[in-house]
């Protein structure tokens, strides 16, 4: 059994992703090709935003956020600590400051109960990731934000494709950034991600950073970056968005199904708010602790099921940015990166397979 089914998936738009891509062998602009502009309208409208910026990769989208924002050394921005390292870790590259708040026990996103007292003068933007695919607390974040002039940058990287009140993960906020690594919800066959926002300003500064500061070719107006999406993962994307908005329901119910089958077992499911759903970048249950994972991990593995540990130590433990942790405790992500366990998810799993999955599940607890 896969962890993630790539193979189906491919198997299912294989006509259209081969289409596409010899489109671009044929055509040979390989570098900011038309399909990447295809791919940002198309996106654009497909999340509601006046503005789609395709860049190198979802670490990319974000430190490109902050350059646009003039982020300076010194700076801080508020973040979580039980996220994968590039969020904090675009911050550090331009001498900002992540400045660490605990995690939402339930939900594993971050608590947004927790932000304002982090607050400082040094403090230019928050940073919420979107984990697992249910977006955070935005609209009490943006009214956080509001109230104190700074900016909002959802890390969108698992929760493309998810909503929140009634809207899209990537329209909630300044800028979100996502990323089209091949295991998230809309992913390529490489590296790349998407920049969104209704700044024009901000829009604009971003597609001048991304390719090296330039406004017009050899006329660097800014300091950039290499970062430009290749011709050939905007193709790709443009394929899988045929079928992407069935592969969220899928999703939606695929994990609605997982919650259901776990509801008897001794184990913590994740909570989904009702003002929301969650696209399950990663199915992720919670157990006991450390020992019981290791074990259950063990017992799975012996039944062919795989699992992974979305994530195994929160970024304030990470030897990279423990210079960072705050003065404050940070419990409930310590206590989050001892338990969780990520099942096999992806809009192909079936219904059998998922049985397989609670079966052995089942048999490892007990």
């Amino acid at each position: 059994m896969p962890f993630i089914d790539l193979k189906s998936q491919y198997a299912a738009l294989k006509s259209s992703v081969d289409m596409r891509i010899q489109r671009v062998l044929d055509h040979g602009q390989y570098i900011m090709g038309p399909e990447v502009k295809e791919l940002e309208t198309a996106l654009a409208t497909h999340v509601g935003v006046k503005h789609c910026i395709t860049v190198a990769s979802g670490t990319e989208a974000l430190l490109i956020a902050l350059m646009t924002l003039d982020l300076q050394p010194g700076d801080e921005v508020i973040t979580t600590p039980f996220t994968f390292a590039a969020t904090a870790e675009t911050i550090v590259l331009l001498g900002g400051v992540p400045v660490f708040v605990d995690i939402e026990p339930d939900s594993c996103n971050i608590d947004a109960r927790l932000i304002e007292a982090a607050i400082t003068p040094r403090t230019r933007a928050i940073m919420p990731v979107s984990l697992y695919g249910q977006v955070s607390d935005m609209d009490e974040i943006n009214v956080i934000a509001a109230k104190h002039g700074l900016a909002v940058i959802e890390d969108a990287a698992q929760s493309f494709g998810a909503t929140y009140q009634g809207r899209k993960s990537c329209a909630l906020s300044t800028w979100s950034a996502t990323s089209f690594f091949p295991s998230k919800p809309l992913g390529c066959y490489g590296d790349g991600g998407a920049l969104f926002t209704d700044d024009d300003t901000l829009a604009q500064a971003a597609r001048e950073i991304r390719v090296h500061g330039q406004s017009q070719r050899y006329t660097h107006t800014r300091v950039g970056v290499g970062g430009r999406m290749d011709t050939l993962q905007c193709a790709i994307v443009l394929a899988k968005l045929e079928r992407f908005d069935w592969e969220i329901d899928q999703r939606i119910a695929i994990g609605q199904r997982y919650q259901q089958l776990l509801q008897a077992l001794p184990l913590q499911r994740l909570a989904v708010r009702a003002d929301r759903n969650c696209v399950w970048a990663q199915f992720t249950v919670l157990l006991q602790d450390g020992a019981q994972r290791s074990a259950v991990q063990q017992a799975l593995q012996a039944q062919g099921v795989p699992t992974a540990i979305h994530y195994p130590r929160p970024l304030h433990r990470q030897p990279a940015y423990e210079r960072f942790a705050p003065a404050w405790a940070l419990p409930h992500a310590e206590a989050a990166a001892e338990r969780v366990m990520s099942l096999p998810m992806s809009a192909d799993l079936s219904a059998t397979q998922q049985d397989q999955v609670i079966a052995a599940l089942r048999q490892a607890l007990a």
